[in-house]
């Protein structure tokens, strides 16, 4: 391991994020002066500053050539635990969260985008934090590493090495030759969508506040809102148009839950990439099934008086759940079995390769189902030999190997998760929705932590293992798990 390279890399890391941290100081002092919330964040932005120029510049200069492998995943790994920690020291230092496990199990949910959250009443806390916990979702959307390959392109420091170990679901395939002109154009996609739902919101009737907040954790998949009852609360206060911006917001959660490569080429004007991508045909076919089967089930059980309002709040919760947003209009915690198993097991499945979601994937489900219809096929006709197709693509041993081995560590890592929050003594359907919804990044379970709860109840030990879910399933578990080897860290 070359820990100079490393700590460079960090320090890099860490002089952006400084760089955000001054923007909400000007915007504490500007906007929301009588908040008096500048101190947190200048108090932040000075010691995040600090550390990472000194961590910059204790490592001194190195070519790209230099860069393992190893220094790849240290930096993955390792980046997105120290960020989480110094995100965390804005919510800490106003006082709106007086216990550090809670701001960082806060920051952490936020960067990951799982939008877990321990916070009793939002709607009491400062703007500026609450729109700084926001913004670390829309951070952590498309990767804060990403951002970094994006604005210093020419550092070029492991450049596809970061882009493949930190996009979740991505392949070796680049929009475009260089890895920095791919990293900005998927933000330019990531900013334009982002604005477009910004405006869409406020031209809607949201306040400018509330429409920041609400794309950016949209379009981070992340789910925070600065209201108690998320988007549910519009309905519940009587607005009229509430129904608008619950499809608004559908809308662009099904946008952040697809491939955003799909979205950088219909951009360029090819629209038909949609229709011919397997993958998000599949996405909007698991989303019809689940909308109309889950409305079905509400609607015979009486749970809502009209069918519409039925596929109301079962569109809007399907679409949430499975670009693992976590944002919510109704208590689907006191639905009927079917529709909270289904919901369950969207949580599991998540949301597409190459969007800001989490989960296994949609793409990996698709290849091991064929795979397993394979294997059924061969023993039928032992001598018949059986080719895997994505699209127009063969997959490899290799990669169905590798989807394989993730499969097994993935519930390997959700049973570990289950096994070691069952000291908690709280009930098994809390337990296993609470991991799988932290370990996929949805953040919002059944039981315990159903849609009008949340996580502030648990006790330190359990928010800390969480926050380790998190981070788990926000790099796909190998950049962590290759953390813990000890060849890692040797010559």
């Amino acid at each position: 391991m070359k820990y100079k390279i490393v700590s460079s890399i960090l320090g890099i890391f860490l002089m952006i994020l400084s760089f955000f941290l001054s923007l909400f100081f000007l915007i504490s002092i500007i906007i929301y002066p009588e908040e008096a919330q500048g101190w947190a964040f200048l108090k932040s932005f000075l010691i995040v500053s600090i550390f990472g120029l000194v961590l910059f510049l204790l490592a001194g200069k190195f070519k790209e050539d230099d860069v393992s492998y190893k220094e790849v995943f240290a930096v993955i790994g390792i980046g997105w635990i120290i960020i989480s920690f110094f995100g965390a020291l804005p919510g800490y230092f106003s006082g709106d969260i007086p216990y550090f496990t809670d701001a960082y199990f806060e920051s952490m949910s936020g960067f990951t985008t799982t939008g877990a959250s321990i916070l009793e009443n939002v709607e009491s806390f400062g703007k500026t934090v609450l729109l700084w916990r926001s913004f670390t979702h829309w951070l952590g959307g498309m990767g804060f590493i990403i951002l970094s390959l994006a604005i210093l392109p020419a550092l070029g420091i492991g450049g596809m090495q970061l882009y493949i170990a930190e996009v979740p679901g991505s392949s070796s395939s680049k929009l475009v030759p260089r890895i920095g002109q791919t990293a900005q154009m998927l933000y330019i996609v990531f900013i334009l969508i982002s604005l477009a739902e910004v405006m869409s919101l406020r031209l809607a009737g949201m306040s400018w506040f509330e429409s920041f907040c609400h794309s950016f954790g949209t379009m981070g998949t992340g789910g925070f809102s600065p209201l108690n009852d998320s988007i549910g609360q519009y309905a519940k206060t009587g607005i009229s148009h509430a129904w608008l911006f619950e499809i608004i917001i559908c809308i662009f959660m099904f946008i952040a839950g697809s491939n955003f490569s799909l979205h950088s080429r219909a951009l360029k004007g090819n629209l038909k990439v949609y229709l011919h991508d397997p993958e998000f045909k599949f996405y909007v076919l698991l989303i019809i099934f689940a909308v109309v089967s889950i409305s079905c089930d509400l609607f015979m059980r009486g749970i809502y008086a009209s069918f519409l309002d039925n596929i109301r709040y079962a569109g809007f919760s399907v679409v949430s759940i499975v670009s693992t947003t976590g944002f919510v209009t109704a208590d689907f915690n006191t639905w009927p079995e079917y529709s909270k198993y289904l919901l369950f097991f969207l949580t599991l499945i998540g949301a597409s390769a190459g969007s800001a979601g989490g989960g296994i994937k949609i793409l990996r489900i698709m290849t091991l189902v064929k795979q397993g219809l394979a294997e059924i096929s061969h023993i039928v006709h032992p001598k018949k030999i059986y080719v895997i197709r994505f699209g127009n693509h063969y997959i490899s041993r290799e990669v169905l190997y590798s989807m394989n081995t993730f499969m097994i560590l993935y519930m390997a890592c959700y049973v570990l998760g289950i096994l070691a929050l069952s000291f908690t003594g709280l009930d098994m359907q809390t337990i296993a929705t609470m991991v799988a919804a932290c370990f996929s990044n949805v953040g919002t379970g059944f039981g315990k932590v159903g849609p009008t709860h949340n996580f502030g109840f648990l006790p330190d030990y359990a928010k800390w293992i969480l926050s380790c879910m998190m981070v788990l399933g926000r790099l796909e578990i190998f950049p962590i798990l290759v953390l813990s080897l000890p060849g890692t860290w040797t010559k």
